[in-house]
This record gives C-alpha cells, sequence and structure tokens, in this order.
C-alpha cells in the first residue's frame, strides 16, 4: 500500500526470521501482524499479534519460513524498520529499530512519530 517497488516495508534480522518462524510452527498461525496503536507516556505503542489469517489489505514480508503482516494504519509509521530479536540475562523479545521514530520513552515501550507529512514526503522522496 505504501511500499516502494523492490524495497520491503520491513526487515527481519535472522534471529527474528528464526523466532517468528517457531512460533508460527508451534502455534499453527498464518504469521505476526505488527501495527502501532495510540498510547504510552510518548505517544505510540507497537502492536504485534498472532494471525489466524491474512488479511488482504496487509502489507506483506516473507524471510526464511517467517511471515509479518503490516496493519494497513501501520504501514507508514513502519516503513524501513528493521525488526530484531534480542535475548539477555533478564529478558527477550522483538525489537525495533524504526527510522521514523522521532522520540521514545524510557522504557522503550512508547514512541513519538516524525510528523505525518515528513514521512510521506520521505516515503515519496
Amino acid at each position: 500500500m505504501f511500499g516502494i517497488p523492490g524495497k520491503q516495508a520491513v526487515t527481519m534480522t535472522p534471529r527474528a526470521a528464526t523466532q517468528i518462524a517457531k512460533l508460527m510452527a508451534r502455534d499453527g498461525h498464518q504469521g505476526l501482524r505488527i501495527g502501532v496503536k495510540k498510547g504510552g507516556c510518548a505517544g505510540m505503542e507497537y502492536t504485534m499479534d498472532y494471525a489466524a489469517e491474512i488479511d488482504p489489505m496487509d502489507e506483506i514480508v516473507e524471510q526464511d519460513g517467517a511471515r509479518v503482516m503490516i496493519a494497513p494504519m501501520a504501514q507508514m509509521f513502519l516503513f524501513g524498520t528493521e525488526i530484531d530479536y534480542e535475548v539477555s540475562l533478564l529478558e527477550s523479545g522483538f525489537k525495533f529499530r524504526n527510522p521514523n521514530v522521532a522520540d521514545a520513552c524510557g522504557c522503550g515501550e512508547s514512541i513519538k512519530f516524525k510528523d505525518i507529512d515528513a514521512l510521506s514526503a520521505q516515503r515519496d522522496g
């Protein structure tokens, strides 16, 4: 929907692709649907849910057996994002490296995006 021909909307590190593929195989889901919603101290939060079926309006990214679907309203905000999966002594989870983020809260769970007009110009330019 907001994509550029020949360029994926998001990319996945090999660790993220492996983890997503494991989750898909274990639970029989079609993939993971990512999006954004209002919330948190910086204004927006990422969402990530199992997808039982593919919505025809989703942007689909497939890599090494992993499938990520981007909800239509989130496509502009997530374009260019790299999804990683990090494991540390205290926690493990998906991390988003998003060039469209202008600010984030201290806990890293909430983000603020650049102006919508700037995102549109960046995508089109």
